[in-house]
């Protein structure tokens, strides 16, 4: 095992843009890492896409026993010229990516590396996305199906400070209300007006009286559109909300009533609209998440400390699949979706000791 950590293949990937919409710089991070999985043995699976970056499949050959899925993703957060370079001082790294998340799929290929010194790589296959910081609208579908192939997922997003991997996220959901009113001269006609805003504000409240912070459960409208101007009763109006839950029961809670608050108008003649729905459903802890957790520890040989986060990932995706799914296995950072991101060097070697005596017993 490395005494230190050698940062130039990461810097080399930090410093090509990926943004998500940027699919010439995503392709090309894709392609780079296609090039080093090659050097394992590994086969690529290209799901191919116009307006955003590949997803890359890379396969292993296939023996008896368990199959592991690792889990990453190529894109970042920032359009070009934001934030665009790799730097370091003593103990971190900075940069897109950094630890969300090319520093973590720098942590698996390291441990793959280090199992190929021992032999033949089998079993084990990683799936690399391009679209997770907008959503992975377009790749969530290929996730769900693939998990089905699998016995087990580590996802490489960013660990805790202490160490932590991640058994818990919560599910979010994204939804859109369209209201429709009537227009009328506010002076001349404010009787035969139908007032959307209005019927906006009370579906507003209805809305946020959902949150249940001792659940874990937030509604938050985050945007409020509508209205033409101060003399005219507004005809439409459009909130924009998002839900985020800790378990199914919330989840259904949340839903069941928000259908009731779309339904049901208190502005008469108002008619509302429900659009959106859940982006990526809940990522719950369980007893056989915990055993599981266990069984690594005797594996490292070292305590593994767990945490649930209110963010979410693709592990929501694999793990709501019924995939056994780990995540916060990259190295700890912090500032990620800011210009401030950075990663610890230390965690680097740590997270990629880890990784290779869990891949390497499994």
């Amino acid at each position: 095992m490395k005494k230190n950590y050698d940062f130039r293949e990461l810097a080399k990937i930090i410093n090509i843009n990926s943004y998500t919409k940027n699919k010439e710089g995503v392709d090309k991070n894709g392609e780079i890492f296609e090039n080093w999985m090659g050097e394992l043995g590994y086969k690529t699976k290209r799901y191919k896409r116009k307006k955003i970056g590949d997803h890359l499949l890379f396969v292993s050959k296939k023996t008896k026993g368990k199959k592991i899925l690792l889990l990453g993703h190529l894109d970042t957060v920032f359009p070009k010229g934001s934030f665009d370079n790799f730097s370091e001082d003593k103990n971190w790294i900075y940069g897109p990516g950094v630890c969300d998340m090319k520093g973590g799929n720098m942590v698996a290929l390291e441990a793959l590396r280090n199992l190929k010194k021992l032999g033949k790589i089998t079993n084990i296959d990683m799936f690399l996305v391009a679209d997770e910081e907008t959503g992975s609208d377009d790749s969530k579908l290929v996730t769900a199906k693939l998990a089905k192939n699998y016995d087990y997922c580590f996802v490489f997003e960013a660990g805790g400070k202490n160490g932590e991997v991640v058994v818990a996220r919560k599910g979010v959901g994204t939804f859109f209300i369209d209201i429709e009113g009537k227009a009328s001269h506010a002076g001349n006609h404010y009787k035969t007006g139908i007032n959307a805003n209005l019927e906006a504000s009370y579906k507003l409240l209805a809305l946020s009286e959902l949150t249940d912070l001792e659940q874990g459960t937030t509604v938050n409208v985050g945007k409020i559109e509508g209205g033409i101007g101060a003399n005219t009763i507004s005809p439409h109006s459009k909130l924009t909300l998002e839900i985020r839950y800790t378990n199914q029961d919330e989840r259904d809670r949340v839903l069941k009533s928000l259908h009731e608050i779309v339904h049901n108008s208190t502005v008469e003649g108002t008619k509302s609209q429900l659009s959106g729905g859940i982006q990526r459903d809940v990522m719950q802890s369980s007893k056989k998440k915990l055993e599981f957790i266990k069984k690594l520890e005797k594996i490292t040989g070292e305590k593994i400390p767990k945490e649930g986060r209110g963010g979410v990932s693709d592990a929501n995706i694999t793990d709501s699949s019924g995939l056994m799914t780990i995540d916060g296995f990259g190295p700890f950072g912090d500032g990620d979706h800011t210009i401030h991101e950075r990663a610890c060097k230390k965690s680097f070697l740590k997270r990629i000791k880890m990784v290779t005596k869990i891949l390497k017993d499994i």
